[in-house]
């Protein structure tokens, strides 16, 4: 049985202030994905229901063990409803993210007219940009990752 929606974002926002306590006193390394995916001469950014409201790269955290290829699967099976197979590692991008140490495993995938199916409960928002129209309220590390994808 599913949460309503409006029950869920509020799990993802606690989560996130649990978590960003945390990180703030134990200051863990962290290792996460960030996935580009590029329809056309258009990249797909969201806004997350939890953190910062900034347009991002959809992706997340990696589970214990698992290959970071494989989260990037899972986080956009999860977030977008859309299952890769074909992806391109473009890197690592070394950043600070509540106030720990980050590395963000990088991916690259084309895909084509896709028809997402967003997760309510953790995304606000999810839209297509093309590159010299990207918004204002960019995540900080958007422009080196794309720098890392070759735009």
């Amino acid at each position: 049985m599913e949460l309503p929606i409006p029950l869920r974002r509020l799990a993802y926002r606690s989560a996130y202030a649990v978590l960003w306590a945390y990180r703030s006193v134990a200051k863990p390394a962290l290792h996460g994905v960030k996935c580009v995916l590029v329809d056309s001469d258009r990249i797909l950014l969201v806004r997350h229901t939890y953190g910062p409201h900034e347009w991002d790269f959809p992706g997340g955290g990696l589970k214990r063990n698992e290959p970071p290829v494989s989260a990037a699967r899972r986080e956009i099976r999860e977030e977008l409803g859309v299952d890769i197979d074909d992806w391109l590692a473009i890197g690592d991008v070394l950043a600070r993210f509540q106030r720990t140490k980050s590395t963000m495993h990088c991916f690259r995938a084309e895909l084509h007219h896709p028809e997402l199916t967003l997760d309510p409960g953790e995304l606000l928002a999810a839209r297509w940009f093309a590159l010299d129209e990207l918004p204002p309220n960019l995540a900080g590390h958007v422009a080196p990752i794309l720098v890392h994808a070759g735009f």
